[in-house]
């Protein structure tokens, strides 16, 4: 029975999950949206959100975490400087989903577009 099993598998493996995880977050903190399929950006989104609410704290265990989910020092630093102060009275809802109205050509897979609320 599947009761009360909140990850969504995506069909990979659970390396190349983690993996794809840390790419599409590591994208959406550069460049503030990505274009990507609905059910990853709904697996991103959580993903994303936990780190924007961990980078709030400025304790080391916190930035210990960050670094542990995104090795990336570039991406660390602009989510510790310009992201959090930028969402620093703000409790949730750093992400909106917008689904897009086209479907992926190869297998019609639904899109959306998710990016950082301003």
């Amino acid at each position: 029975m599947r009761h009360r099993k909140s990850n969504n598998k995506l069909s990979k493996p659970t390396d190349q999950r983690i993996a794809m995880l840390k790419a599409l977050s590591r994208s959406l903190i550069n460049n503030g949206k990505i274009i990507t399929t609905a059910v990853r950006a709904k697996a991103v989104q959580s993903y994303v959100e936990k780190l924007i609410s961990a980078s709030k704290d400025s304790d080391l265990a916190s930035k210990r975490h960050i670094l542990k989910k995104l090795p990336q020092k570039d991406t660390f630093k602009k989510l510790t400087s310009e992201v959090s102060i930028k969402y620093s009275n703000r409790n949730g809802g750093f992400t909106r989903i917008v689904k897009l109205s086209k479907r992926r050509k190869g297998d019609g897979a639904p899109m959306s577009l998710i990016e950082l609320v301003e």
